[in-house]
């Protein structure tokens, strides 16, 4: 009988969660975890990292890699495009505790300077990345560290982007 009864709470599990669903709040010391939709679900679930903790009067957010999908160019405006999808999770994932760009106090990026997925190199990489990034992100500008690598987790990967936001008081607004 026990494990009839469990069978719903196993269907529900298993079952994908409605887009209303999110954003999620996983109450965590000193703050929560943030899952701000259904993708990030799965990487929490599967790869078990958080997409983003709020800890106290921060929210850090793991990094977000911008790279090709399947036929996508190599040249710059595919590179831009990848860029600005990356940019827009950041922004969803910002969203989901009641906050924007404009509470970002630090950024690190990590960048395959000589990525056979983008044939410039490394001024032409950085420049487009900057240029999409002042876009999302405008005047008082966050502290900043990019760092060079040999390869990022995700196949296509040529930068990933991690944010800390500073946001006393606002936290899941």
């Amino acid at each position: 009988m026990l494990k009839l009864a469990a069978l719903p709470l196993a269907l529900a599990i298993a079952a994908p969660a409605a887009a209303q669903d999110y954003p999620k709040r996983i109450p965590s010391p000193g703050g929560a975890v943030i899952i701000p939709f259904a993708g990030a679900q799965r990487a929490y679930d599967d790869f078990k990292y958080a997409p983003a903790r709020r800890a106290g009067d921060f929210l850090y957010i793991s990094g977000v890699i911008a790279g090709r999908r399947g036929n996508e160019g190599k040249d710059e405006a595919a590179f831009k495009a990848s860029v600005r999808r990356a940019f827009q999770m950041l922004e969803r994932t910002l969203a989901a505790d009641g906050l924007t760009f404009a509470d970002v106090t630090m950024v690190n990026t990590f960048h395959v300077w000589e990525s056979p997925d983008f044939e410039g190199g490394k001024d032409a990489q950085f420049a487009a990345f900057s240029a999409v990034k002042d876009e999302f992100m405008r005047p008082p500008h966050p502290a900043w560290t990019a760092v060079g690598t040999t390869g990022l987790l995700g196949n296509g990967g040529i930068v990933e982007i991690q944010m800390i936001a500073y946001a006393p008081g606002k936290a899941g607004r």
